[in-house]
């Protein structure tokens, strides 16, 4: 049973903590995992929105929750957790007072999580003025967001600031992917079944695809996008997590120091793409107008309001694990903004059986493929061939078994990746989250890729509503492969 905890949201009227981390914190207390004597102090820079906070989370929770989720017992519950403070962040004599008098009215040695939901260049002066103010116990930890800087020295510049004030122990850098459930029963899924475990290398996998794609553009995030792109926003982190977790090896034990060594000698056999190799390997794109759902929707620079920038809005990477279980099998990772539809999955394409015993009047033979997808819904599908059951004749299709986690386990079934780690940071268990050196080794295989971009070439440029480039077609077709895409015959 967890203990009670104190945690602070740095940045508590922003759209994270309104659109992520009051709705995860909500469901917490709905299935009696936020304990009594808990306290929640979102921190705001005005008084006005102090007063007003109460209201303005009753709203959030409203809207970003899903059908059915809120309720007016649940809420007049929950918001007595809710403890507004008002707190400029950047500033010593920023009504700090009235944050340590808050944490220091309770004796107990109760756990103090800091979660910094601010841009990752004020995090060191946050962290400092915490010390200053002597806000930083025995028990406190400092969630930090990514990403964390625009290169690997300005990474390493952020994290060894945080590190003059925090124990890496006390350090948990969220990616909110590896909180998902179903990325969670990828290792076990691996790990525990000798049906996939013993297919899990390069003997029997063709290929791996690692997809994040969205509909929506820039929404409020052009000023921050613009210098990130989609390489530093979802590739450094997301992808590289994801893709860590499909090839490392089995851990000793399911704990945060074996998990994390297995997935940063990963990181270290990514075969390093420099120069020439950049061009070979990558595609960058980014969009222009298009039809979306039937709705014309503007490009890029119509929605940046800029006459020109190269920003790419989409990245294809094919990738190579230099070691003996990957030896000679391409990652594919691929992320886009503006895309047909919204999904994240990984998709393992196994080989074609060795030897074909069906002559052509069959039909053609499809390799076996294991599908885990991660949104909108977390489903598991495994296609196989079976013969088709509605004649007599010998004809063979392709067969996909179904798991709907969500039918699974019933509608009481709510996955919520912020929950888990926002939980899993006041329980002290940081398996889920990054360490120091995963970070420093992900930005090495990075640097190269932003350096060669900033030297040589544009995007090239997708319609809105598409999968993206055609130049990330023919990546694929070099090797006789194709993209997997949702809701699309292979």
């Amino acid at each position: 049973m967890l203990n009670p905890f104190d945690i602070v949201i740095f940045g508590g009227g922003g759209d994270l903590a309104l659109r992520k981390l009051l709705p995860a914190m909500y469901r917490a207390y709905q299935e009696g995992n936020l304990p009594e004597g808990s306290r929640i102090l979102p921190t705001v820079r005005e008084e006005s929105k102090k007063q007003e906070y109460i209201e303005t989370a009753q709203q959030a929770l409203k809207s970003f929750l899903g059908e059915g989720e809120f309720n007016n017992r649940d809420w007049k519950a929950f918001s007595a957790f809710l403890v507004p403070v008002v707190i400029n962040v950047t500033e010593p004599d920023g009504h700090w007072d009235e944050l340590r008098t808050l944490l220091e009215q309770d004796a107990s040695d109760k756990s103090r999580v800091f979660y910094l939901s601010l841009p990752p260049a004020v995090y060191g002066t946050c962290c400092e003025i915490l010390s200053s103010k002597k806000l930083i116990s025995d028990t406190s930890r400092v969630v930090v967001e990514k990403p964390i800087g625009y290169c690997g020295e300005s990474a390493e510049e952020i994290n060894a600031k945080i590190a003059q004030y925090f124990a890496e122990e006390q350090i948990f850098r969220i990616d909110h992917y590896l909180g998902k459930e179903t990325v969670q029963n990828l290792m076990a899924l691996r790990f525990s079944n000798a049906l996939f475990e013993n297919l899990w290398d390069a003997k029997s996998i063709d290929n791996i695809q690692i997809s994040i794609s969205e509909t929506v553009g820039l929404e409020s995030r052009a000023g921050f996008y613009d210098k990130a792109g989609a390489l530093r926003d979802m590739v450094q982190n997301h992808l590289l997590q994801l893709l860590c977790l499909v090839a490392m090896e089995s851990p000793h034990k399911l704990n945060a120091n074996s998990i994390r060594a297995e997935k940063l000698k990963v990181l270290e056999a990514l075969r390093p793409l420099v120069g020439e190799q950049v061009d070979a390997n990558i595609v960058r794109g980014q969009y222009v107008p298009g039809d979306l759902n039937g709705k014309l929707v503007p490009g890029y620079l119509e929605e940046l309001g800029e006459g020109s920038s190269t920003t790419e809005t989409f990245v294809a990477i094919r990738a190579h694990i230099d070691n003996w279980r990957w030896a000679g099998v391409p990652f594919y990772l691929r992320t886009g903004k503006r895309m047909k539809k919204r999904c994240a999955e990984i998709v393992v394409e196994y080989k074609p059986v060795s030897h074909n015993v069906y002559d052509e009047s069959v039909g053609p033979i499809q390799p076996n493929r294991l599908v885990i997808r991660l949104q909108p819904e977390e489903t598991i599908q495994l296609t196989l061939m079976s013969k088709r059951m509605d004649n007599l004749n010998m004809e063979l299709q392709p067969v996909t078994l179904n798991i709907e986690l969500s039918e699974q386990y019933g509608s009481s079934f709510h996955s919520d990746a912020y929950k888990r780690l926002m939980l899993d940071a006041a329980a002290n268990n940081p398996a889920l989250f990054i360490h120091r050196d995963e970070v420093r080794q992900a930005w090495q295989w990075i640097d190269p890729i932003i350096e060669r971009w900033q030297q040589k070439g544009t995007p090239a440029l997708y319609r809105a509503g598409s999968w993206g480039p055609v130049d990330a077609d023919e990546l694929l077709q070099e090797n006789n492969h194709a993209w997997f895409n949702v809701g699309e015959k292979a």
